[in-house]
């Protein structure tokens, strides 16, 4: 039984790296994957604070030289981040983590260990999109996108104080809240390339807040969860 997360890397790395989340949460996977030895986890990593960092450095540098920025400059930048980002939680995971960071979700992989973890491919999309095509890969129906919001808002509630949160959407509603576009550093629930593909497959997609630790124990256990469900 293999699980997808999507780990939004404003999770993983806000400003700097999370060591107090990320010990609490490998702990907690840990627990979760001892438990049942058939049991695997895909860990796919966004670029968080240094994405944005770099991302910006590189917009400020093109408009000082008169230029502007590219787009697919941008994303791998955006990747390149991911990357860092990936490393760092597989390492911290140690054994149970055999297989080089995953960078390429269309490529054959030999699942060798118990975790996974995967980084951005190529400019385009997120790694959300990633997620998608490596449950897709391994069987798996579900992909549990964490980030920094608890639930999908029916508009963005900083902006908008009667934006309502949102249990259950389908694809349809949903890619008309997101569109169809991707811009690199794209804030939204989950990547409109992404969804497109979801919905495509018929998977399902949970949004959820990834520093609620048991939440996400319970999605891993299919129980009751804070979350919205996409699909």
């Amino acid at each position: 039984m293999t699980k997808v997360l999507s780990v939004g890397g404003s999770i993983v790395v806000p400003d700097k790296p999370d060591t107090t989340f990320l010990s609490e949460f490998i702990s907690m996977v840990k627990k979760w994957l001892a438990e049942d030895e058939s049991r695997k986890l895909i860990l796919v990593v966004g670029g968080g604070a240094p994405a944005r960092v770099y991302q910006n450095a590189y917009s400020e540098i093109s408009q000082k030289i008169g230029g502007g920025a590219a787009s697919d400059a941008a994303d791998w930048i955006g990747i390149m981040a991911t990357r860092l980002n990936a490393q760092l939680v597989k390492a911290s995971f140690g054994e149970l983590c055999q297989n080089d960071v995953v960078y390429d979700p269309t490529a054959p992989i030999e699942f060798k260990g118990r975790v996974l973890l995967a980084a951005g491919w190529h400019p385009g999309f997120s790694t959300d999109n990633d997620a998608v095509l490596l449950a897709e890969k391994h069987g798996a129906k579900t992909v549990v996108n964490l980030s920094n919001i608890e639930k999908v808002y029916t508009d963005d509630p900083r902006k908008n104080p009667d934006a309502k949160p949102i249990d259950k959407i389908s694809w349809k509603d949903f890619r008309k809240m997101v569109g169809d576009d991707w811009t690199p550093g794209k804030n939204c629930p989950f990547d409109p390339i992404a969804s497109k593909k979801a919905d495509e497959c018929g998977m399902t997609v949970i949004c959820a807040g990834g520093k609620n630790i048991p939440n996400i124990q319970a999605i891993l256990n299919d129980e009751d969860f804070i979350g919205t469900q996409i699909g």
